[in-house]
């Protein structure tokens, strides 16, 4: 019986052809990995004009890509099968020392086109980084958080002065330029969603600006997160919890934009007696730490409880707390970075213990020096959690 042959023994082009078997379907598969679909945070999906700058110039860039690929391939194909070795020829190829003319085309046709990607390129984006001014611009300072985002709407004011601020979900009013100013309240992050615009790093200590604008389509039209839902995250690492800092645009019309500001600047009713009213006294033993909320008290009293520090470094001063501002905790529909739904079962086991939910460093807090790294398990009891859950449920 002959032994069979080992692979080492096979002639070179026979190992080769089984080599090439065993690659094939490893090659199809990293291929097919690398096509996605209409995912909810694609850029080649985009809902506003700025994006679909963007989308645009992808396009201009892979069409022009793809012609001198194919003109490349064309080449080396007909190089390859005119000038192959063939059977029984021994003349020895043309030796060819330099070609003044064929030097001189492939050092100004790269030049050529390298220029014709550029100008374009350096259009855009210099149109997409002008900062848009005007009565019609929606104003919105961004303060981003070890792992969490903060939004204050400075043209919105109640009597009192209180500013429009809320956490994680952005709401803004669709065909309306948004203009973001944006620092960080820790460590550099990157503020991204793709639909409708970059990516931008937000940097302690700096001021960055970015605009978003969505279409009208938007409101109505987006991808399997409810109407007018478009997400987002932050694109730079920024820690243990990065992957969990994400945000929510909400696109609206005029008037429910309008509408949503009025009730935010309203304050959260606190009942006189029930579990809100037990959750409230907790709220302000615990969470005021870290966290505020505009309340109106039974006997009619309007106050804001909790801490409030300010971002203050060179040019930056950024009202900001240590934790989200939860007065209308119970309109949204995410907590914790946008990464959990704001549902009972959710939100008394964060209150249980945080970092079951999310990766944290809560033992590493340093309030005097500004430096939150989550929120800590407080030892809350069963009652307490379930009164600080219809609490903050309450306020709608």
């Amino acid at each position: 019986m002959t032994p069979a042959k080992e692979t080492s023994d096979l002639p070179p082009r026979r190992r080769w052809s089984r080599t090439g078997r065993r690659l094939f379907p490893v090659a199809l598969l990293l291929l097919f990995s690398a096509c996605s679909g209409d995912g909810p945070q694609s850029s080649l999906e985009p809902q506003g004009p700025l994006a679909s700058e963007i989308d645009g110039l992808w396009e201009f860039v892979l069409i022009l890509a793809t012609a001198v690929f194919i003109l490349v391939m064309v080449g080396f194909v007909v190089s390859v099968v005119r000038f192959r070795e063939r059977k029984g020829d021994t003349r020895e190829p043309k030796q060819v020392h330099g070609n003044t003319r064929l030097e001189i085309a492939w050092t100004i046709l790269p030049a050529v086109l390298l220029a014709v990607l550029a100008v374009p390129t350096v259009q855009k984006l210099f149109e997409i980084r002008e900062v848009p001014e005007g009565d019609d611009v929606l104003q919105v300072k961004v303060t981003g958080h070890q792992w969490w985002w903060e939004f204050e709407y400075v043209d919105y004011a109640a009597p009192d002065g209180r500013t429009l601020i809320t956490a994680n979900e952005l709401h803004i009013p669709a065909d309306t330029k948004v203009n973001l100013t944006m620092t960080s309240a820790d460590v550099i992050h990157s503020f991204w969603v793709p639909p409708l615009n970059g990516k931008r790093d937000v940097v302690p200590g700096r001021i960055t600006n970015l605009t978003l604008e969505a279409d009208g389509d938007a409101v109505t039209d987006n991808v399997g997160f409810g109407p007018g839902v478009i997400l987002g995250q932050c694109a730079e690492f920024c820690g243990l919890a990065h992957a969990d800092m994400r945000l929510r645009v909400f696109v609206r019309s005029d008037a429910d934009f309008e509408a949503w500001a009025a009730a935010q600047l309203e304050p959260a009713v606190v009942a006189e007696e029930g579990p809100v009213a037990e959750g409230y006294e907790t709220f302000t033993q615990v969470c005021t730490a870290c966290h505020q909320a505009t309340v109106s008290l039974p006997d009619g009293t309007v106050t804001t409880v909790g801490v409030e520090n300010y971002v203050t470094s060179r040019d930056v001063d950024f009202r900001s707390s240590f934790g989200p501002n939860l007065t209308h905790f119970g309109s949204r529909t995410t907590f914790g970075g946008a990464s959990f739904d704001n549902v009972t079962e959710h939100l008394s086991a964060w209150l249980a213990n945080p970092s079951d939910l999310k990766p944290m460093d809560p033992d590493r807090n340093d309030i005097p020096a500004r430096r939150i790294l989550g929120m800590p398990n407080f030892q809350l009891s069963e009652e307490q959690i379930k009164n600080l859950v219809a609490l903050l449920q309450e306020w709608q």
